[in-house]
Order: structure tokens, then sequence, then C-alpha cells
């Protein structure tokens, strides 16, 4: 028994030393390769650096499958269709489109310089869309940038904007005209109501609400009655009176005229001259020897 549990031990201990002079021979896990050690020089490593973690040109970018250059020509087109500012949808749409795009790029490729310009012209389009969730995402965008990209050119522009402050600009719900009072009606006297105006926390946006006009309601037609046809009047029978007889044209006599005197027939007998023919006279033959 003594025996037995003594050799257990000997197994036991000679495991543990096999476990620890595999693990001591075995080679430990080198860190990972800088692709950019070999670049001798500041600027071509930070070149190196900046090719290693930029997205390709070819790779596309959310539903509408946006390169990089799509992203930024979609922010800097609609930041000039958008004017001084707008709520129109379509811009809208394509900017959110344009934005789904660049969240997931910068999923992918965290630590692509190209971010910076982008991120610059989001908040860009973004300030100019009076709608209250784009104007938090153009404030959440120009903390972003502040805090990721401080050493560029545009995050230090949007960091002397942060300085200088910024206002929250978007319009209030619209709200319906209130009836009007019947002419004569005592007008109800009302006491307003002061509204705490919320004053921004240190470091935080300020915020200006636009009150829009009043929506008047849309009148409901009242139906008309038709008009009921009057009766048209009876026609009376009335007698005409027969007309006049024409007064026919008496003959009136006039002069006879007499009967002119024929000559009287001749008797039995006797010869009746007739028209005597004029002699003619003619030109007498002239001899010639």
């Amino acid at each position: 028994m003594k025996r037995t549990l003594l050799t257990f031990c000997a197994l036991l201990a000679g495991s543990a030393t096999g476990i620890a002079a595999a693990n001591a021979a075995s080679p430990k896990p080198m860190p990972p390769k800088d692709a950019c050690a070999s670049k001798t020089g500041k600027w071509a490593h930070d070149q190196c650096e900046t090719f290693t973690h930029s997205a390709p040109g070819d790779e596309y970018f959310g539903r509408l499958k946006l390169s990089y250059l799509g992203i930024n020509n979609t922010f800097h087109d609609e930041a000039i269709r958008a004017g001084a500012y707008t709520t129109d949808s379509n811009v809208i749409n394509k900017v959110n489109f344009a934005d789904e795009a660049l969240r997931q790029w910068m999923q992918r490729y965290p630590g692509d310089p190209q971010l910076a310009r982008s991120f610059f012209l989001a908040i860009e389009v973004y300030k100019k869309i009076y709608t209250e969730d784009a104007q938090d995402k153009a404030w959440h965008y120009m903390q972003l940038e502040v805090r990721q990209f401080p050493t560029t050119y545009f995050g230090k522009i949007v960091k002397k904007n942060v300085a200088i402050g910024y206002t929250k600009h978007y319009f209030a719900a619209v709200e319906m005209c209130p009836t009007p009072l019947p002419s004569g009606a005592p007008v109800p006297s009302t006491t307003p109501v002061a509204t705490a105006t919320p004053s921004p926390r240190p470091g935080d946006a300020k915020i200006d609400i636009i009150i829009p006009p009043c929506v008047k309601p849309t009148p409901v037609p009242t139906a008309t009655p038709s008009p009921s046809p009057t009766p048209s009047p009876s026609p009376t029978s009335s007698v005409s009176p027969a007309p006049e007889p024409l007064p026919t044209p008496s003959r009136v006599p006039g002069p006879t005229a007499e009967p002119s005197a024929l000559p009287s027939p001749a008797p039995k007998g006797t010869l009746v001259p007739g028209p005597t023919a004029e002699p003619s006279v003619l030109p007498s033959p002239t001899h010639h020897p």
C-alpha cells in the first residue's frame, strides 16, 4: 500500500515537471509586427500609418453602398440644396442614408484620417436642418470631432466653434388656430402663464425653439338644398277672333273699245284687186360692136 502511494506521488511530480518543461520550451507569442517599422523618417512613417488604416477606395458602406467619396459628396450637395435652413424630407432622407454609411465606415476603420473631413461635412449639413433630431446629431458630432480628431485641421475649426458657443434651432409642433368668437361675444380675460426658459448647462448648447404660425381649420362644406322646381303656369285657352274677310275688288266698268270698221265682203263673182306690183326699172342692155 505504501509502495503504491509512493508510485502515485512520483507520477504526479513527473507530470508536473513535464508540463512546466513543455511550457518553458514553447515559444511565447510575439507581438504583432508593425508594418511601418521599417520606414525611416517621421513623414514616411505617418504616411504608412495613414495608408494602413484608411478604407479602400472601392469599399462601399450603408444600404445605398456609398464609398467615402459618395458620402462626402452627399453631405456637400445637400448642404447647398438646404440653403439657410430646411425641413425638406427629401434632403433629410438623403443625409440620413449618408450618415448611416459614415457610421459603418467608422466602425470598420476607426483610424481612417479621412473621417475628420466627413464628420465636419456632416456637421455643416445637420446644422441647416431645423429639426430636433438633426440639431442634436450636429452637436453630438461636434463633440466627437473635438474628442477623436483634435489635431486635424477640421478638429481645430470645430473646437473653436464650440468655444464660441452653439445654438440649436428647430421648429416647434404646429398647432391649430383658436376658433374665432362670434361677433358681440365678450372676450375672456386670460392671464399669461410664465414658462421657465431652460438655461443651458456649462459647456452645453443653447436652444432656440421657433414657433410656427398656427394653421386654420379647414371649413366643412355644408350641403346646399337643391332648388325645388317651380310649376310652370298652365296655358289659358283664349279664343282668337275670326279673321275678317278681305274686301274683294269690285269690277269698275271701263271704257269699251268700239269695234274697228272692217271692209265688207265683196259680192260673188267680183274680182278683188290684189296688190299692185310696182314696175322695177331695169337698165337697158348696151350693145357692144
